[in-house]
């Protein structure tokens, strides 16, 4: 038999691995498996096991059309494995490369050498654009476009070419692996997973959603509504990124806004630009990519932490935010960085300390998008300019009339605007003219904004100027800079769709 093994591409189309093994002409079995050893990992939680599940769920009822399945366990796959070829020789075993974290790097080394004892070919398939072993940027450009371009892959699943759902039960029966069954408990307000959910939210996107894309980006409550909305789906392979550029490319001429649909499309050469940053330099996981950054000595406050995770940091932009990411597993991009920019300039802690929390919440966790983004909002890769986010600021900006932060801190609701973005304001007669009483009704903020603004700002700007941080720099540069980044995909449209 040959094996798929699903990982973070949760979907039948433009999935290379499962359209070259049914092509094999060997018998093809199809697997995934919930491995403890991640599932249980910190950065991981239940708003993703169900999301996947979701996922499996929508692909397992496409399945049955065909009389088979996924073998969905909960076993390490270099253990699944051995079993199955105790019983039924593999003669390959199919998959996708994966920018994961250290611990899934880890797991995939142990199949590689299970692999290799047992004379078993590995194939591993690109994809979104994905290069390994890339020295430099050089060519990577124009590589990720001739992917991008490559046709879509549409598995036929011919009988006699794969296992039944009945031989599966059997095989499994034998080997006395318990196949897992799906168990969701979907959350009320969280997207759903699902490959035909991923296309639903990109076609409204492309017939009407996209009309304000550019005009909300940054607006914590319009945003919801205008973004894309499709990356769960991209972090968990449920759709892939040639699968969403071609389709968007096809269907360019709907749209009028021709700003609306260059951003959209730049936003997703640079998702893959960053994931490729984290493949070519996986220790973004735990350390600084500039290691100049490595003198930076902060001091870990438990309570301050416990505070930015609770939503009752007493400043209500930051609050509202991170209330809003843990009920409904989405904030835009500026919400984002001004939570990471928060935490570690204004509450002055290390970004370690902010990943797992962040990861959890964040239903499109895509481990190459994280670490990256979390450096460079934190301020340490010494290449990009600083940036020390004013929370207050950025809510009189983008959530004028303070709707956004009334509805996720309602604490707040009966204040007027000016004092609902800062109630530290109010005097001691104005909180008795609402009824209100700070430090009880709602938290003092637990830091002074400007003294620790210029605290960070110092500190930062002068390691800049650090003889390390400098040479670093110059090896960021040199390993991780396009060659061509003035350039954008939207002037290769036209290439994408030839």
């Amino acid at each position: 038999m040959v094996v798929v093994w699903f990982k973070r591409d949760l979907r039948l189309e433009d999935h290379e691995p499962l359209t070259r093994a049914l092509a094999s002409g060997e018998k093809v079995l199809l697997l995934y498996s919930f491995e403890s050893f991640w599932t249980q990992d910190p950065h991981y939680s239940d708003l993703h096991i169900d999301f996947i599940q979701e996922g499996l769920e929508e692909i397992q009822l496409k399945l049955k059309e065909y009389d088979t399945k996924i073998l969905i366990l909960s076993d390490y796959i270099p253990e699944i494995l051995k079993k199955i070829h105790s019983k039924e020789p593999i003669k390959a075993l199919y998959s996708h490369m994966e920018a994961g974290m250290d611990i899934t790097y880890t797991r995939d080394k142990a199949v590689k050498k299970w692999c290799t004892q047992n004379s078993i070919h590995w194939h591993e398939f690109a994809q979104n654009g994905l290069w390994r072993a890339l020295k430099n940027r050089q060519k990577w450009r124009d590589h990720w476009i001739s992917q991008m371009k490559a046709p879509i892959h549409i598995p036929s699943f011919l009988p006699t070419t794969y296992y039944t759902a009945s031989e599966i039960d059997g095989l499994s029966g034998a080997l006395k692996l318990v196949p897992l069954e799906l168990n969701i408990t979907h959350k009320k307000g969280i997207q759903i997973g699902g490959s035909l959910n991923g296309w639903k939210y990109l076609h409204s996107f492309m017939t009407k959603r996209i009309s304000g894309y550019q005009k909300y980006y940054s607006k914590p409550l319009e945003s919801r509504l205008h973004s894309g909305r499709i990356s769960p789906y991209l972090a968990w392979g449920m759709l892939s990124t040639k699968q969403v550029l071609q389709y968007v490319t096809r269907h360019q001429k709907q749209v009028s806004n021709k700003r609306n649909i260059n951003g959209f499309l730049s936003r997703l050469s640079w998702q893959a630009h960053f994931i490729q940053k984290f493949e070519m330099e996986p220790s973004i996981e735990f350390d600084a990519v500039n290691k100049g950054y490595a003198a930076l000595n902060k001091t870990v406050i438990p309570a301050h932490q416990l505070a930015w995770r609770q939503g009752q940091t007493g400043v209500p932009m930051v609050d509202a935010a991170i209330r809003c990411l843990v009920q409904t597993g989405f904030v835009n991009f500026r919400l984002r960085a001004m939570l990471a920019s928060f935490f570690t300039h204004l509450l002055w802690q290390p970004w370690q300390d902010a990943t797992t929390h962040l990861s959890q919440m964040f239903l499109d966790f895509e481990p190459g998008i994280h670490f990256p983004q979390l450096q460079m909002q934190a301020g340490e890769t010494g290449i990009n300019n600083l940036r020390i986010y004013n929370p207050t600021k950025n809510g009189k900006e983008h959530d004028q009339d303070a709707i956004f932060i009334k509805k996720w801190v309602p604490e707040l609701k009966n204040l007027d605007i000016n004092f609902a973005h800062e109630p530290y304001l109010m005097t001691p007669l104005e909180q008795q003219m609402y009824d209100f009483t700070l430090g009880k009704d709602y938290p003092k903020p637990i830091v002074d904004l400007k003294k620790t603004r210029k605290r960070a700002s110092d500190i930062l700007w002068n390691l800049k100027k650090n003889s390390q941080v400098k040479e670093e720099n110059k090896r960021i540069l040199l390993k991780h800079t396009l060659s061509n980044r003035n350039i954008l995909l939207t002037d290769n449209i036209n290439s994408l769709t030839s």
